[in-house]
């Protein structure tokens, strides 16, 4: 049996329950999926980092250019057609350099046409992109099945364990157990943010008119808001987005403002501002603040300002990626003991 579980099962079971061979079998499933669990978090982990940023980035950027390209092969299409049209003679540039439309149409039909070559040579290797996203993102959801499986078996073992033998386990065993059922919860929330994280902008951005007035009255009910917190809010507009991927980006950022609030009167501030082709918002709380040197790594994967059971880490990267999905940018300000405020742009 793993060393460190050995040691704590001795340190709170007594005598008669740690040769209790009827107990054997619970230690044993235990163990089996203490082991396999690090194994199996590190294959997630190294699948999500290749999976995550390169494969995204380069997939948006193949997008653009491919997209760029179709726009100058039909102004060249133009440009030919109308050089045909008008059966340009024979004349001298400015130059000097002999110049025919015929010549001209030539060249430039042959230019379209590796163009063309090269935009079709994009469009297999964007495809090629897809077929590995696909596989990664089918890789991961197996992955988080596979960690997910022994995460239940042990919660509900720790479950019948308490129930059964509630009248022998003393209270420092009662809560080593429910140590190990919070530890069970953690990891299940850590899976399930690694899987969302790795599903944004893998499939069709879905476009929509959304109203955040009925979209932050239910984060407000969904959210368990404390009694000392209170929340303002204008009247908000409506945007074009994902009613799904916008509720997890002010949920989260809402969330935080009310997590992280020490303060005997909390207060946070939902706000928008209109720009030319943004919409600006932010979300001010009166917290506990950032460090400015932590402003740029809150929103990589798996950095945590607190060691907090509550925080998988991986909020705020969810947060950044939703923001750039829809080609906005965030930002914060912050001064410790003071507060926080979160910005960040949305298109009209």
């Amino acid at each position: 049996m793993n060393s460190l579980l050995k040691r704590q099962i001795r340190k709170y079971l007594s005598e008669d329950l740690k040769n209790n061979k009827e107990l054997t079998q619970f230690f044993n499933a235990i163990d089996s999926s203490y082991n396999n669990f690090d194994e199996q978090s590190n294959m997630i982990q190294r699948a999500m980092s290749i999976s995550s940023d390169e494969l995204y980035t380069a997939n948006r950027k193949l997008q653009n250019e491919a997209e760029e390209q179709k726009e100058v092969i039909q102004k060249l299409k133009s440009v030919i057609d109308t050089l045909k049209f008008y059966n340009l003679t024979e004349e001298d540039s400015k130059e000097n350099v002999e110049l025919t439309g015929s010549n001209l149409v030539d060249f430039i039909d042959n230019q379209t046409k590796e163009i063309v070559q090269i935009n079709k040579q994009k469009q297999e290797l964007l495809n090629e992109l897809a077929y590995q996203n696909q596989e990664l993102s089918d890789y991961a959801h197996m992955v988080s099945h596979d960690l997910k499986s022994p995460l239940r078996s042990i919660d509900a073992l720790t479950t019948w364990f308490t129930q059964d033998y509630q009248s022998v386990i003393d209270d420092n065993g009662k809560h080593t157990l429910k140590l190990i059922r919070d530890s069970v919860d953690k990891m299940e929330k850590l899976i399930s943010g690694i899987l969302e994280y790795s599903t944004i902008g893998k499939n069709q951005i879905e476009v929509y008119d959304v109203d955040l007035n009925n979209l932050i009255d239910n984060v407000l009910k969904i959210i368990q808001v404390p009694n000392h917190i209170n929340i303002t809010k204008p009247n908000l507009p409506i945007v074009k987005g994902d009613k799904y991927r916008l509720q997890q980006l002010f949920q989260n950022l809402i969330g935080n403002a009310i997590k992280y609030n020490d303060k005997d009167k909390g207060l946070i501030e939902i706000g928008v501002e209109e720009q030319k082709q943004y919409w600006q918002f932010y979300i001010k709380d009166n917290g506990k603040g950032i460090d400015s040197s932590y402003f740029d790594k809150i929103f990589k994967t798996f950095n945590k300002l607190e060691n907090s059971p509550d925080s998988s880490g991986i909020g705020l990267s969810i947060v950044k990626k939703i923001v750039e999905l829809y080609g906005g940018k965030i930002w914060l300000q912050s001064q410790v003991n003071i507060g926080t405020t979160f910005y960040f742009t949305l298109k009209k």
